[in-house]
């Protein structure tokens, strides 16, 4: 949707990150205006370039894109009855848009999450035939083997028969039992079937990229911030 034409108090949550309710509180104290001028209407369509926030010009972009780092214990997904998940962990910013995950960890994994509304950008990373690469540190509960090694690269042949693309399972440090896992598609519990296999069981999974989106080290569980615009554009390379 073009940002032309759309209600004042929608452009500010948008491009503010506020929830509604913030944002017609801002819109009511006078913090808004809308061609030099203070606009308390919420119902205004201004101009969006014309538009500021606290004397600070608002920015509306058709997309967001947010890197998240998920704790264990939150579901990737948009809304669950039962449990956090990771659009629950931002707080209500962005509350008006229909961001979703681009790319699913199980309950019990952690790392990175690339939340967004952008669904051609998501269809891209997901997609099987872009071969994008989603790069893991795994804790085993015993030493990665020559023959898990190889049984990956090969491509693993799953229990019922699934037969999966090759991957990449390399040493991650002196420790015998972390391994560094690259994966080019994406199967249910893919990594822990896979290990599975070879009779090795999965303690913990992080995810650390997804194609060239690396997560930002400073970004400690449950937390998040935007793509900077350097990320983004290679991103959608």
């Amino acid at each position: 949707m073009a940002g032309q034409g759309m209600r004042l108090d929608r452009l500010v949550c948008e491009a503010a990150g506020l929830t509604r309710k913030q944002a017609r509180a801002a819109i009511a104290a006078g913090r808004v205006c809308a061609g030099g001028a203070v606009c308390k209407m919420p119902d205004a369509r201004p101009d969006p370039a014309a538009v500021t926030l606290d004397g600070a010009p608002l920015l509306w972009r058709p997309f967001v894109y947010i890197m998240l780092n998920k704790p264990a214990g939150v579901v990737s997904a948009s809304r669950d009855t039962r449990a956090q998940t990771v659009t629950d962990l931002l707080g209500g910013a962005f509350a008006r848009r229909q961001l979703f995950p681009a790319g699913r960890l199980d309950k019990d994994s952690t790392g990175l999450v690339l939340l967004t509304d952008d669904g051609a950008l998501a269809h891209d990373i997901l997609s099987p035939g872009r071969h994008v690469p989603k790069v893991y540190e795994v804790t085993l509960d015993t030493p990665l083997t020559a023959q898990m090694r190889a049984g990956f690269a090969a491509g693993v042949t799953l229990a019922d028969g699934t037969v999966l693309a090759p991957a990449e399972a390399e040493p991650a440090g002196p420790d015998p039992c972390r391994a560094r896992v690259v994966l080019r598609q994406g199967v249910y519990h893919q990594i822990k079937r896979m290990f599975g296999v070879y009779g090795a069981g999965v303690v913990a999974l992080h995810r650390v990229a997804i194609g060239p989106l690396a997560l930002d080290p400073a970004l400690a569980p449950g937390q998040w911030r935007e793509l900077t615009e350097e990320e983004l554009a290679v991103l959608q390379k």
